[in-house]
């Protein structure tokens, strides 16, 4: 658990210091009040969507990197793949955004891409179990060839 935390919590310094870095090079820092005051749904909500985006972002780090530690890479992989369509739909039900062909596309691809896992893995898992059971009637064919001898 505490190499967990010690990987998101210097992955997260580093980005931080990066986008940081980015944001006072470009200057785009001048502009970050006047886009505060001219969101649409006023400073508070403004704020609110960055706190709460932030910690959205941190609890899927933690899954995520959970997932490696307990699981696999891949399957960390494919759960986040796995999440990719449910995101533009959520926008288009809770933010009224516009479903275009990008969106479509990548929620296709992604599903795609879940359906393959999973097909691969049961074929492997099939593999897995007839050569298992080859072995297992190898083994006692051996051993009776034994018992007769």
């Amino acid at each position: 658990m505490r190499a967990m935390m010690d990987l998101i919590i210097y992955q997260s310094i580093i980005a931080t210091c990066l986008a940081l870095a980015g944001l006072f090079a470009s200057g785009d820092w001048k502009v970050l009040k006047k886009e505060m005051e001219e969101y649409e749904l006023g400073k508070v909500s403004y704020l609110m969507t960055l706190i709460w985006l932030a910690a959205g972002w941190d609890v899927f780090n933690i899954g995520a990197v959970g997932l490696i530690f307990d699981v696999s890479s891949l399957f960390s992989n494919v759960i986040s793949t796995l999440g990719l369509p449910i995101v533009p739909v959520l926008a288009v039900v809770f933010f009224h955004d516009k479903m275009d062909g990008v969106k479509v596309v990548a929620m296709l691809l992604a599903i795609w891409g879940f359906v393959s896992f999973m097909y691969q893995h049961y074929r492997d898992d099939s593999n897995f179990k007839a050569e298992r059971e080859n072995a297992t009637q190898v083994s006692q064919a051996s051993t009776s060839e034994e018992v007769q001898k």
